[in-house]
């Protein structure tokens, strides 16, 4: 492989399989490992370093950890040899970005601490329904909503919920627990003998799959019913 005219080995220049752009185009980006996406960032290496040798070098320097190369600032990067200030700042700009995204998005989603948070999400979603509906919140491993979804409809008398498509729809969302959640149009708020057997079966199936049932609360207009509130979740 011939090096550009500038000395410099661009990402073009690459074999086709070495292409992290081609990769990320066409597997999307969570398929690159963080020396890839470094490489993207940087564009092209020195005469002596690829960009891909060089995004090592740059991540070998911040312990191969992102949260020390985000510290690292511009003029830090800058010490390295074929790093200038292009692409320090183009590090900089992008690590800069993703910790605004993930704190934006930390503020906007709410943390379910117990059944009150839990049902001042739930309750305006079911409680004046004439009808039964099922509805899950799907938690990350920090307890914050990652987003919520109804399983199910169904009459005045119940509704049916499939195991097999809550924990698809857990899996699918990366969903680390499960908050279930069902209304009782009658006003009813105690358990029903199937609503107990659902929930202890779905308990149980969290523990093979290590996604958490952290609780299940039945909705009517008089208030909340909380399995976990009354120890029923064993």
């Amino acid at each position: 492989m011939e090096p550009s005219s500038n000395g410099k080995l661009s990402i073009r220049e690459w074999s086709k399989d070495d292409r992290p752009r081609e990769r990320l185009l066409a597997r999307g980006p969570k398929a690159l490992s963080d020396t890839e996406l470094v490489a993207i960032l940087i564009r092209s290496g020195t005469t002596t370093d690829s960009a891909l040798d060089l995004a090592r070098k740059i991540l070998s320097k911040a312990g191969n950890d992102l949260h020390k190369l985000a510290g690292l600032g511009t003029n830090e990067l800058m010490k390295l040899h074929g790093v200038g200030e292009a692409k320090a700042m183009s590090i900089v700009a992008a690590l800069e970005l993703g910790q605004r995204r993930r704190d934006t998005s930390l503020a906007e989603r709410p943390l379910i601490a117990g059944s009150q948070s839990a049902y001042a999400v739930l309750r305006p979603l079911v409680e004046d329904l004439p009808h039964e509906e099922f509805w899950l919140l799907f938690l990350d491993r920090g307890n914050r909503l990652l987003s919520q979804g109804c399983i199910s409809r169904g009459g005045m008398h119940g509704t049916v919920a499939d195991p097999k498509l809550i924990f698809r729809e857990a899996l699918d969302r990366r969903a680390s627990s499960v908050i279930l959640c069902h209304n009782h149009p009658s006003g009813q708020l105690r358990p029903s003998e199937e609503d107990i057997r659902l929930t202890r079966k779905l308990v149980e199936g969290g523990r093979f799959l290590d996604i958490v049932v952290q609780d299940h609360l039945i909705i009517a207009t008089t208030g909340y019913y909380s399995f976990a509130d009354n120890g029923q979740l064993n």
